[in-house]
């Protein structure tokens, strides 16, 4: 390339800046260098603001991810994997729930490895391919998530506080997920629950009986009748589904509490979760049908 045929300094040092400070986006800021430079620039600033829209969005990086195949869970907490090198290895699975149809014997399944040598298990089983995209199984994962999108105001109807609190206390000898302070609105108390369990074509919880999750729906009644703001924020963790509907099912108590919690002012929202290649962002809202049958 002869000098002059050199791109302005700043222009190619901007984005190079940014191929660095994102490394996920390396390859698609140095593709739009060579669209809005060399090529055709205005398919360039297309593609740079599809870019800065998804770049703004919140995300949380997994470890670094090693891919296998579930063999079988047992013990509630713990799988038998076989790894893409043929090694068969034991790993943790952060899940307390029955994880129905969440796995299956030769599923794709994806570990995350701690070096630790305080951790009994070093591999954990972060997500199950169950032939439509990944499910996140890894509870541990989806209260962060949730809260990085509170804090980017990334969850319609939760927008305009200015402090996301984490595992705060009730002062009725509880704790709640998130407690939202500082807008214009009342405080708002969120409860997050994970939700894998699909069921025909809606997304259910919960997936097994929850005295826990009943008695966090009565506390939420509780706080709203105290002036707060309180909402339950189902989060879906797996691609099917085109609505959150009560697993009356499987908890049918659950099922009504949370119609009647719904009744006396407690919001209820679903929110997508998206597993990309290297992690997790939140995605849209889901609708939520609280009719008796789905």
């Amino acid at each position: 390339m002869r000098d002059k045929d050199v791109p302005p300094f700043s222009i190619t040092q901007v984005i190079e800046n940014e191929a660095n400070r994102k490394p996920r986006f390396r390859f698609a800021w140095r593709k739009i260098a060579w669209m809005a430079i060399f090529r055709d620039p205005l398919s360039g600033l297309v593609f740079l603001s599809c870019l800065k829209r998804d770049i703004n969005k919140s995300f949380m990086e997994l470890p670094p991810l090693t891919d296998g195949r579930i063999l079988r869970r047992y013990k509630r907490f713990l799988a038998d994997v076989e790894l893409e090198n043929g090694e068969r290895v034991v790993a943790h699975v952060p899940n307390t729930g029955r994880m129905t149809g969440c796995w299956e014997p030769g599923a794709p399944v994806q570990l995350s490895h701690s070096d630790n040598p305080r951790r009994k298990l070093a591999w954990t089983l972060e997500r199950v391919d169950m032939g439509r995209g990944w499910v996140g199984v890894n509870t541990q994962r989806t209260n962060p998530v949730v809260a990085e999108a509170l804090e980017h105001q990334q969850v319609p109807g939760l927008e305009g506080y200015r402090e996301v609190a984490r595992e705060v206390s009730t002062g009725q000898g509880s704790r709640l997920d998130l407690l939202l302070r500082g807008g214009q609105s009342p405080d708002a108390w969120v409860e997050v629950k994970n939700v894998t369990l699909l069921q025909d074509n809606a997304l259910c919880f919960p997936d097994a009986l929850s005295e826990r999750g009943r008695r966090h729906l009565l506390e939420l009644e509780s706080l709203r009748r105290q002036g707060f703001r309180a909402v339950i924020l189902y989060a879906l963790n797996r691609p099917e589904g085109c609505c959150f509907h009560p697993a009356d099912h499987v908890d049918p108590e659950y099922g009504r509490l949370l119609r009647k919690v719904a009744k006396k002012g407690v919001e209820i929202l679903a929110l997508r979760l998206v597993h990309t290649e290297t992690g997790i962002v939140a995605g849209d809202l889901v609708d939520v049908d609280l009719s008796v049958s789905c």
